[in-house]
């Protein structure tokens, strides 16, 4: 039998699917909205520091070391910051004579020092130095609400190789994942004092052409992001050689530590507010002057990260929609899970090892969201519809079986497998009378009595394994061996029939007592055993689980017989033979039945071997 729900269910799963794959593009395209940063764009912040932290800490350029001003410093020199010109001119001095080869220092020079001859101390010390580099602020005036910008000393300019911004990044997440390659002020463009000292390091020009996507530098292109550079970190806080500024002024460190290397002067201490979080660590914070360290490191080995562009991901979300598709239309649970985490992992890994080669980061969490909820939501939904399904069968089959045997039913997946040709033991039930008795009686006592009756006898077939096929009127059809299939189905029915009379001695006990009704309410019987089909008939509005065949005919002609032979419980030979181990039957006459062309043996059941004479079946009341 076909689902008639099937093309219904089919439309709605695709309507998921695609529903899912448009909401997806449809946020690609808000994501390309500058200054706007999404959910699903702050998830892929952090799936992009995740492969940075999988590919774990990276040996730093040797060319690099940082002389820190730590706490160290501060409690040894029992100085109030700012320091005097005149003690970070030592520091200068010591380094130039170590051998350094650029000092760079990540302090503002903007003020006169309050010492007299400071600022010409340290002026000196920087024009000594093979190069030097320093900083400069451009930034909104939150007062006039115009750019400013302050810049060193003019004592100190003339000595200076390179004066560079400072300006670092922070994403929505609070994380440094970049420096701002450029500033404009008016027409002179000053880029960061990362590209500064690299361009000496290397010995090449200044950085030049900058735009939103990239500068040039030693003659190659930089990738930007919307004019931001994205620092490959070689790992998180002290990584690279740190040196304290006390004991470099002192003379105590080595100056072979020095010799031909990039050493910048900065701020570790958290006194000074100088600390981040980076992707490596958000709470040991990393020093602004070590993430320069870390920019300038990514410049001088071309370690360079680069976002795909928008299309890329958009192009990818369709393939995963694809993909999503084919993996639905697996059958299997496990399957469908099975495949989906396959691609999943998949996907991942090959996005993972393309940043390991080439610095590319592709969209990870837009088609990995694509691929889970376009497998999801569908099958979530078909989920859904089964057990919809489910309970509509549940609903249907508690009519007529116990509940444990529902479950059993549902058991079987294939609805079809129902439909069947089986050896069954059909039970016929009739009220004697039942014509006449209503016709004295009102509708709504008919009911009153009718109701209760067939819950009892009902509750009777259920308990012991039986399903009841229909009600006609008064009657009770029931057949026992399907869909549960019982050996021993024939005992079953001559249990059921034995009980039903006792349970029908004990209703009208009960309706007597209550002054209900005490007129006479008898119930014949009969049970055929044979093959018979049994399956779903019907259509997609209405359906039944029932029974056909020449033997359930048999049976209801045999509970016919009950009036001629005046007997509750007449069965049929092949019945008698299955329970005549545990039942006293005797046989009463070979007799020709309507809708039978040979004789039929008919038997009465007495009741179970060996039960007292008041468990005993007795012939109806006269």
């Amino acid at each position: 039998m076909k689902n008639a729900h099937a093309p219904r269910r089919l439309s709605l799963r695709l309507l998921l699917l695609l529903g899912t794959a448009f909401l997806l593009l449809a946020h690609e395209i808000v994501a390309a909205i500058p200054n706007l940063t999404t959910p699903i764009e702050r998830i892929e912040l952090s799936v992009r520091d995740s492969f940075m932290r999988l590919r774990g800490v990276q040996p730093p350029s040797e060319q690099i070391v940082i002389v820190a001003i730590d706490d160290f410093s501060f409690n040894w020199t029992g100085y109030r910051w700012p320091w005097p010109r005149t003690y970070l001119a030592r520091i200068v001095d010591w380094l130039d004579d170590a051998g350094a080869e650029v000092i760079a220092l990540d302090i503002f020079l903007f003020e006169a020092d309050d010492e007299p001859g400071g600022d010409e101390a340290l002026a000196a010390a920087i024009a000594r130095a093979p190069h030097a580099v320093t900083v400069t602020q451009i930034f909104a005036d939150a007062t006039q609400g115009l750019l400013t910008r302050k810049l060193p000393l003019p004592i100190y300019r003339a000595g200076l190789d390179g004066i560079g911004t400072t300006v670092v990044h922070r994403d929505d997440d609070a994380i440094v994942r970049g420096v701002r390659a450029y500033q404009y002020y008016g027409d002179e463009i000053y880029f960061n004092w990362a590209f500064e000292v690299a361009a000496i390091a290397m010995g090449s020009e200044p950085p030049s052409n900058p735009s939103a996507t990239g500068l040039t530098l030693n003659g190659e292109t930089v990738p930007l992001n919307g004019g931001l550079f994205l620092i490959d970190y070689a790992g998180p806080s002290n990584t690279f050689p740190t040196f304290s500024a006390a004991n470099v002024a002192d003379g105590l460190e080595d100056p072979q530590d020095f010799a031909g290397k990039i050493v910048l002067i900065g701020a570790t201490t958290m006194t000074l507010q100088d600390l981040y979080p980076t992707p490596f660590s958000a709470s040991e914070q990393t020093p602004g002057v070590e993430i320069v360290a870390n920019a300038i490191n990514s410049l001088l080995n071309h370690q360079y990260l680069r976002l795909m562009p928008p299309w890329v991901s958009l192009v990818i979300i369709l393939v995963m929609t694809l993909l999503a598709g084919l993996i639905i239309r697996t059958r299997r649970p496990g399957q469908t899970i099975g495949l989906m985490t396959a691609v999943l992992l998949g996907y991942f890994l090959i996005a993972y090892l393309v940043y390991l080669r080439s610095g590319w980061t592709l969209p990870v969490t837009g088609p990995l969201l694509m691929l889970f909820l376009g497998v999801l939501l569908p099958t979530t939904e078909q989920a859904v519809s089964q057990e919809v399904e489910k309970r509509r069968v549940r609903s249907l089959f508690t009519r007529f079986i116990s509940p444990e045997m529902v479950d059993q039913l549902l058991a079987t997946q294939d609805i079809n497998s129902l439909n069947k040709r089986a050896n069954l033991t059909i039970l016929f039930s009739d009220i004697r009378g039942f014509t006449t008795l209503s016709e004295k009686l009102s509708p709504e006592d008919v009911v009153a009595l009718l109701n209760p009756y067939l819950e009892v006898m009902t509750d009777v077939v259920h308990q012991h394994g039986g399903t009841v096929d229909k009600y006609e009127g008064d009657a009770i059809i029931a057949f026992f061996g399907e869909p549960v299939p019982y050996a021993d189905h024939a005992l079953r029915a001559a249990r059921t029939a034995v009980e039903m009379r006792v349970r029908l001695a004990e209703l009208r006990q009960r309706w007597k007592e209550e002054g209900r009704f005490s007129g006479r309410f008898e119930i014949g019987i009969g049970l055929n055993t044979g093959e018979a089909f049994v399956g779903l008939i019907g259509s997609a509005q209405r359906i039944n689980y029932t029974i056909i065949g020449d033997n359930a005919n048999l049976a209801a002609r045999l509970q016919d017989m009950t009036k001629t032979y005046t007997w509750p419980i007449i069965i049929s030979k092949s019945t008698a033979e299955a329970i005549q181990d545990e039942f006293e039957v005797e046989f009463v006459e070979a007799t020709t039945v309507k809708g039978k062309r040979e004789p039929v043996e008919i038997y009465k059941v007495l009741g179970r071997k060996g039960a007292p004479a008041s468990e005993r079946v007795r012939s109806f009341e006269n």
